[in-house]
């Protein structure tokens, strides 16, 4: 037993005691280093708010950028349209300058006819019955006008 108590107590013992103990302490301290490396770190936290600030500050302009690229697209086929019509208003303008057309409008339109010529129109046959029923009503009471048209609307809606 007094040679492992001298054993104890030797130099060398006592240096691989604090060698081992350094060794403990070294070995904790790297595991301590490594977890807080693989934390944020100063400038990856700096880094990420420059990036943030960035972002805040140019999403503004490019939703202005967007939104007037739109507008200038939507301008742009207004434009067009616009071009469009006015072709189509030169084409009837030269068409109106032609005599055979114009003269070909009027008689459609205004229904003239040239002389020497007799001039028919059609008249609906149903539009004219209507016109008779409408004669018929002006010479009921009011009354009974109101209440055929509930009549009429009520049949109608099934």
């Amino acid at each position: 037993m007094a040679v492992k108590d001298r054993d104890r107590f030797s130099t060398a013992t006592r240096l691989r005691l604090l060698g081992e103990q350094t060794a403990a302490r070294v070995y904790r301290s790297q595991t301590r280093r490594q977890a807080r490396r693989s934390r944020l770190t100063g400038r990856a936290a700096l880094l990420a708010l420059v990036l943030c600030s960035l972002i805040v500050a140019l999403a503004y302009p490019i939703r202005q950028y967007v939104s007037q690229r739109a507008e200038i697209a939507d301008l742009e086929r207004q434009q067009a349209q616009a071009r469009e019509r006015v072709e189509q208003l030169r084409d009837l303008k030269a068409r109106w300058q032609d005599d055979a057309y114009a003269q070909q409008q009027i008689r459609l339109r205004l229904h003239y006819v040239l002389p020497g010529e007799t001039g028919y129109i059609v008249i609906d046959p149903d539009a004219a019955r209507q016109s008779r029923a409408d004669l018929t009503s002006a010479t009921r009471p009011w009354y009974d006008n109101i209440w055929d048209g509930v009549d009429r609307s009520d049949k109608s809606g099934r």
